[in-house]
């Protein structure tokens, strides 16, 4: 085939990807606008993209508040990454409610409350000139106005040894969180970190 002809074909595919993407969005989007009998009426049809012989049950199925919701603590556990990273203690103290525990034993910090451990992450990252926290692969468990949460994290680092000299190590972990739902959203009430590993840690080093 001539690369002319493999580009239009593969033009051709695109294309019809795309229109057929974009039929199975608006077909969901109209039933989403309609209401109960219409969207039961309108789920007897074939909408293009989607395979109608699919008769697996729908447990999977989540409302708009549930999608919501999962939105948001997705959100605030981002956020928390990068008030970390940007050393942005108000907007580290403002992932949490008040009363929240957090516990970081296992890399060798504290287990105490959102004031004490703002200290002692300021200590902790002083030497520390970059971090960069990357969550993933988020396990979500929600039930009404609580949820717990399961979340990957990895993080290279780049530590002052002084003199000139720096070093770049690699670090991974997952959160245990709680989170509960307030007046002003969604906040953590419970951080705790397991599941520590570490990779080219300086000797000696210590947050």
């Amino acid at each position: 085939m001539h690369i002319n002809e493999r580009s239009h074909h593969l033009g051709r595919s695109r294309r019809g990807f795309v229109q057929g993407s974009a039929h199975a969005v608006l077909g969901l989007m109209a039933a989403a606008a309609m209401g109960p009998a219409e969207a039961s009426s309108a789920n007897s049809r074939t909408v293009p993209g989607i395979d109608s012989t699919n008769t697996g049950n729908n447990d999977m199925t989540l409302s708009l508040q549930e999608i919501s919701d999962r939105l948001e603590i997705e959100e605030l556990l981002v956020r928390y990454c990068y008030a970390v990273d940007d050393r942005d203690w108000e907007a580290y103290r403002n992932v949490f409610t008040p009363d929240a525990v957090l516990d970081d034993t296992v890399t060798g910090g504290i287990r105490s409350g959102v004031e004490e451990h703002v200290a002692f992450m300021k200590r902790a990252l002083s030497k520390i000139l970059i971090s960069q926290h990357a969550i993933s692969t988020i396990l979500l468990d929600i039930r009404g106005d609580q949820a717990s949460a399961r979340v990957h994290c990895s993080c290279p680092m780049v530590v002052d040894l002084g003199e000139g000299k720096k070093q770049v190590f690699f670090q991974g972990l997952w959160y245990r969180d709680r989170v509960l739902r307030t007046p002003k959203g969604w906040r953590i009430s419970e951080l705790v970190e397991e599941g520590y590993w570490n990779h080219n840690l300086p000797e000696g080093f210590k947050f």
